[in-house]
């Protein structure tokens, strides 16, 4: 919810805005810097300290992407009072603007309209102890069905689905992109062979996401993928292993016909690493273990 009042909201009330949302506190809970006082000053700096957390500036903020929220703060066109908006994504684009005018842009430092001037990440102070850990797997008596198959060529191409794919190993399905080193990212990393996304998101939305907006290779239902990341699962007979969230970034957000970006964070499937040869099949059962 952006936030409201008669005059444009100010730098500080938008930042601990944008600090409330990224923890899932309500605005009340956090510290407003007062007038003169660093964003990062003391006051906010201690009451992060007690959460174990800190902020890190961001030396260049229109170079910055991160697969995660961070604070970007940005001056309107003609000047005026910078604001605090969440980014999110490798790009970076506005998931959520507190003054609720940006969402779903990408901003530049360079660019006409508003620019990006800085940012903040929040980061652990002790990254041994904030580490999550892993999600347990589904229990091996739930299972998902494969309902959709997709190849693109190459990066910006459409999607074309198909009823079978052959899967190889460590790289990707025949035909797609990945396989090809013809995608937006690179090729052969962790995590890089495979994405899917789960039917049930893609209907959450009015009207439903389609293939070119979500650009995932294989839609599922039935199964919830970002409890398979860091665990070993199977497409039909094809194994394969949960290396991390496809989290949306601004890729996806200029393919869709509609501000995506927001609504699929934590929401955007999962990416995965092929670890045999084998053919997958739509209405092929996709199960952990």
């Amino acid at each position: 919810m952006a936030l409201t009042g008669s005059a444009p909201p100010s730098e500080a009330a938008t930042f601990a805005a944008c600090l409330a949302t990224i923890l899932e506190l309500g605005i009340e809970d956090v510290p407003e810097p007062v007038a003169g006082e660093d964003l990062d000053g003391w006051r906010l700096a201690r009451w992060l300290g007690g959460l174990g957390l800190g902020l890190v500036p961001v030396a260049d903020a229109a170079a910055f992407s991160w697969a995660g929220p961070w604070i970007g703060l940005v001056r309107p066109p003609g000047g005026g009072e910078r604001r605090a908006v969440v980014m999110y994504g490798v790009p970076s684009g506005v998931a959520w603007d507190p003054a609720g005018a940006l969402e779903g842009e990408e901003l530049r430092a360079d660019g006409e309209g508003p620019r990006l001037e800085g940012g903040f990440a929040l980061a652990a102070l002790d990254i041994a102890l904030a580490r999550p850990p892993l999600p347990r797997a589904p229990a091996a008596t739930a299972v998902g069905t494969i309902e959709a198959i997709l190849i693109a060529p190459r990066a910006g191409a459409a999607a074309r689905a198909v009823e079978e794919a052959r899967a190889q190993a460590g790289r990707g399905l025949d035909g797609d992109r990945h396989v090809a080193g013809t995608g937006t990212f690179p090729s052969g990393l962790p995590g890089s062979a495979l994405t899917l996304i789960e039917a049930e998101v893609c209907e959450s939305f009015e009207p439903p996401l389609e293939a070119g907006e979500h650009r995932r290779n294989v839609v599922t239902r039935g199964i919830d993928l970002n409890a398979l990341v860091g665990h070993e699962f199977r497409l039909g007979a094809v194994p394969c292993r949960g290396m991390r969230l496809c989290e949306p970034c601004m890729v996806v957000e200029r393919y869709a016909s509609r501000s995506v970006l927001r609504p699929l964070v934590h929401r955007g499937g999962l990416r995965a690493d092929i670890l045999a040869d084998g053919v997958l099949r739509v209405g092929d059962s996709v199960r952990a273990g």
